[in-house]
Order: C-alpha cells, then structure tokens, then sequence
C-alpha cells in the first residue's frame, strides 16, 4: 500500500507521563514504515497545525525518542486552544485540512483530554465531508481521570501516587510537631468536577485516625459546618487534622470556594487557591494554626515519582492508536480495560469517538464514604492497582535525564494563517 505521513499533536494541561504516549506512538509508527512516512508533530499542540509550524520527528534520533518515555511535561508543546463550532467556524478546521493535504498527512494522532476527544471527532467528520482520507485516532491523556468508558486516563495513576506520598509524608511532618505548632494541614489538588485525585490522598491511610482525617470532592457540595465540626473532631481525638480538597469543591447552589472569575481557552472556570480559603475558615471558625500547600504543577510534572503501571499503560495507548490507524479504525481511541483487580490484570480495547467527545466520568457514589468525607473499600479496590510498581528515570549529576529534542522544522508550504 501507498505510504502516507503521520501527525502528532499534545493538548491541554501535560503530565508525567504523555511524552510516553508520543514515544509510543512514534516508535509503532517506525515499525510501520511501509505504510507511514515521515512523522511530524505540532509545535504547541494544535496550534501548530494551523500555522503550519510542524516539526520532522522523524529527525531525531531513537536515543531521544526513547528517552519521551522517561521525560515529563509535553516535549513538542501543548496548548489550550479549543477549536470553534465547526458549523460557525468551518475555516478553521478547513485550514487543517489544507496543511494536511500540503504535508501528505493522512494519520492524524491527537493526545488529550475530553475537549481533545471533541476536535479530534470533528476534524474526521469534515475530511470526510471534503472526500480527504485522514485517520483521526484520539489518544487519551488527563490527570483528572475522567475521560468515559476508559478503566482509567493515562496521566492519572502517576498523579494519584505523587498526591497519596504527598500526604504520607506531610501527615508525619503535622503530626511530629502538632503538640506546639500547626494543628490543621490542608492540601489542594486538580479536579475541576471530578474528585480522582482527591480520593488518591486518602490511600495515604488505612485505619482508624489514619490522616488524611477529611477528603473534600466535587461531587459532595460543601457544608462549612460540618467541616468544621469533623476538623474540630480529628484535632481533638488525635492531635492534629489533615485535609486532602479537590480545587473543584463546590457549594449546595453550584458555586465553586475557589473562583476567580476568569475562565481559560476551553471556557472552564478558572480555579485556584481553595486550601488558602478553606484553611482560613479553619483561622476564624476554629483558631487553630495551619498550613497549606497547593500541589498544582508539581503533580502532573513528577516523572520521578511515576507509577509503572501509569507509563505502561501511556505507552500502550499510543502504540495501540497507530494500530487502530492502520486497520483503518477511523475516529477511535484506545481505552483500558481492566480485567481484574487482584492480581490487577488490563488489556488495550478501542471505543468510538462519538461515545467519548463531550462526556465526562465523576466519582460514582458508591466510591464515596456515606458520610462523604472519604473513600470506600470499593474505592481503595479501584485506585490501589493503579499507583503500584516505580518506573524511575536514569539520573546525572543527582538529577532526572529528560529528552532534548532538536524539534527540526518543516518548510512551510502554505499562506499564514491567523488564529
């Protein structure tokens, strides 16, 4: 059959391991040489598409490719730019096809969350309409882990490992030094609408009076009172309170704690600083002293402290989106399916875009204690497999090696383009 060439693109906000992902989708790419030609790759994600700023992949050395399995962040560059209604801003998805066309691109390889899902789904309706033959596969790729009918989202297991260590090892630090200085610590992590990592920190404890003492989710609306009443409790039975809070906490009306009026480039709310906020109604409802500590970056970005199963199931993913391409599976993602918790057992099936664009997957109630301050056994089932093995990158000098790619350009062949 004809060779054709292949693009890759990262979007939205990157983790530790989506370098995996490409790594994985290039390398099955090199093995299927006799259909897939060059492989280019999107300077900032999707943006670099429509300004037709692409770089050769195909320039870098194995060494280097091999080495995205083992480097954080997005190597090629993400970006949040979500495409308009293709029905309203149709040029712009025909932009994309022009660059395709201009670059014998007919695989298009798209790694992101569900805003990702959705551009991907429309870019292969419209070639489809225009008669062009692109292979649109979306690769799945949150920390937030609720992307639909997949097990799990990539990206989230090496999140969920780094926020449980995390409160481990702050809840000894609270604890050691209670009886005369921080009585309340409180920890903010991702989560929008859904409370996955959240709930991660609670693997942090087993047992009675295990911290962390609270878990606030999205999915719970928030009751001042009764944290305040069950921080009062934790403090007073064993001497100290931890506090693991979703950025997402909402109140009864809907209301997040932590709004700062803003939206980003999908149109979400912007969020940030609900530890700051809930610790000072611990100040002025309780009096304690507290500390608390925003995770942001630093959790998405900690390859060092990855989980194995995470990287695998990243890599997979990828090198399963080529294959979907190449048996012609069009407007597909690779999904994981869990076969069984103990041992945990998984496989790499594949479902269709139109099931996953624009869904969203929160915590199921049964996941959440009844008194909706913790997870459940059926919760720690689900979530213990998915933060299991260590996957540590090489070192030099004391610090993690990462990729340096030479992200070599292609020559442009088209009128430059506004977006």
């Amino acid at each position: 059959m004809a060779q054709h060439n292949a693009f890759y693109a990262q979007s939205g906000g990157v983790t530790a391991v989506i370098n995996a992902s490409a790594c994985g989708v290039i390398q099955a790419c090199h093995r299927h040489a006799d259909r897939i030609g060059k492989v280019y790759a999107g300077h900032n994600g999707i943006i670099g598409a429509l300004t037709e700023d692409l770089i050769d992949v195909s320039r870098e050395s194995d060494e280097t490719i091999q080495a995205l399995r083992h480097t954080p962040g997005g190597a090629f560059g993400s970006c949040r730019y979500k495409l308009k209604d293709i029905e309203t801003h149709r040029t712009q998805y025909e932009r994309l096809i022009e660059v395709f066309k201009a670059h014998d691109i007919r695989y298009f390889f798209y790694n992101g969350g569900g805003d990702s899902a959705d551009t991907c789904l429309k870019v292969s309706q419209l070639s489809e309409r225009l008669g062009y033959p692109l292979t649109a596969i979306h690769v799945p790729k949150t920390v937030d882990n609720d992307l639909p009918i997949t097990d799990n989202s990539p990206g989230f297991g090496s999140v969920a490992k780094y926020i449980a260590t995390s409160t481990l090892e702050a809840s000894l630090d609270i604890a050691s030094m209670c009886a005369t200085s921080t009585k309340v610590f409180v920890l903010e992590v991702m989560g929008r609408h859904a409370g996955w990592i959240a709930a991660a920190g609670a693997l942090a404890g087993n047992g009675e009076g295990d911290p962390p003492h609270l878990v606030i989710f999205p999915e719970i609306a928030f009751d001042r009172a009764r944290v305040m009443a069950r921080v009062e409790e934790a403090v007073q039975a064993y001497g100290y309170c931890v506090i693991v809070v979703s950025e997402g906490a909402i109140y009864e009306d809907g209301t997040f704690l932590a709004d700062s009026g803003n939206t980003d480039a999908f149109g979400h709310r912007q969020l940030g600083g609900v530890a700051p906020t809930l610790a000072g109604m611990v100040k002025q409802d309780l009096g304690y002293k507290y500390h608390w500590a925003v995770a942001d970056y630093l959790q998405r970005a900690a390859r060092h402290l990855a989980s194995k199963t995470d990287v695998e199931q990243a890599y997979a993913v990828g090198e399963k989106a080529v294959e979907l391409a190449i048996a012609g599976q069009n407007a597909m993602m690779p999904t994981i399916k869990r076969v069984s918790d103990a041992p945990y057992e998984w496989r790499i099936e594949a479902a269709p875009l139109v099931e996953v664009a624009n869904r969203e997957k929160l915590m199921p109630r049964e996941f959440i204690r009844e008194d909706g301050f913790g997870i459940t056994a059926a919760c720690r089932r689900y979530l213990s497999p998915l933060i299991q093995g260590e996957d540590y990158p090489p070192f030099d000098n004391g610090l993690p090696r990462v990729a340096k790619l030479v992200k070599h350009r292609v020559e442009r062949k088209l009128p430059d383009f506004k977006i």
